[in-house]
């Protein structure tokens, strides 16, 4: 299960994504919000990081307009590891060596193509088990 969310710039993106999942039929929480109308970044963030602490979501999606602001508030959830990204490397990096649970998107920073194959590498990318990189996220969990 993904548990997704974002505040009023991150919208129409958020929707897109939605669409994307569905297509895959990949089980997905909407945490908000449900319109353009203005919101408050934080709410949403913490609530999409606190389904992934909780274990009721595996995953985690938030955007806003620049991903700066919710990735923020996604990350001072303890056991979140939020990576904003705007590009597939960087996707595909955060999940193989920091193992991110979260991925942050600005819905004014990147096209909805891009931000579809960011999504796509993110949840396809595993995490590398390196012991490098396990002992590197037990120091971040810690």
């Amino acid at each position: 299960m993904i548990a997704i969310g974002s505040d009023h710039g991150g919208y129409d993106l958020k929707q897109l994504v939605i669409q994307y999942l569905e297509e895959k039929q990949i089980p997905y929480q909407d945490m908000g919000c449900d319109s353009r109308a203005s919101v408050d970044y934080p709410v949403y963030g913490k609530a999409v990081a606190q389904a992934v602490a909780d274990g009721s979501c595996e995953k985690g999606i938030v955007i806003c307009t620049t991903g700066i602001g919710i990735s923020i508030a996604a990350n001072k959830v303890p056991g979140v590891r939020c990576a904003l990204c705007s590009d597939t490397l960087s996707a595909r990096m955060t999940r193989l060596h920091n193992n991110a649970n979260v991925l942050a998107m600005g819905g004014g920073m990147i096209g909805p193509n891009l931000a579809l194959d960011i999504v796509e590498t993110f949840l396809n990318t595993p995490f590398s088990e390196e012991e490098k990189h396990k002992r590197r996220v037990d120091m971040l969990n810690a």
